[in-house]
């Protein structure tokens, strides 16, 4: 026959009942540490992400602008050639 843990007239109860509390704890603690490390990291790849669009956004204005440049350099060349 099985005891009931939590039943006062079981043989150990209260080791049992002290084993069962350790172990929700030691189980508490885990979840709470996984989900703080989920939240860092998501908060670090996030702050990732940001940076590598920054950097995208960035590269490609100054790209724009030389671009830019070298249109506006020809077209001067052009004129200046023509003249």
């Amino acid at each position: 026959m099985l005891f009931n843990p939590f039943c006062p007239l079981a043989p150990l109860s209260v080791a049992r009942i002290l084993a069962l509390r350790a172990t929700v704890l030691l189980l508490l603690t885990l979840l709470i540490k996984a989900k703080v490390r989920i939240a860092a990291f998501s908060a670090l790849g996030f702050l990732l992400l940001i940076l590598q669009t920054l950097l995208f956004l960035a590269l490609s204005g100054g790209l724009a602008l030389v671009a830019g440049g070298a249109a506006l350099y020809t077209s001067q060349q052009r004129k200046a050639a023509a003249a």
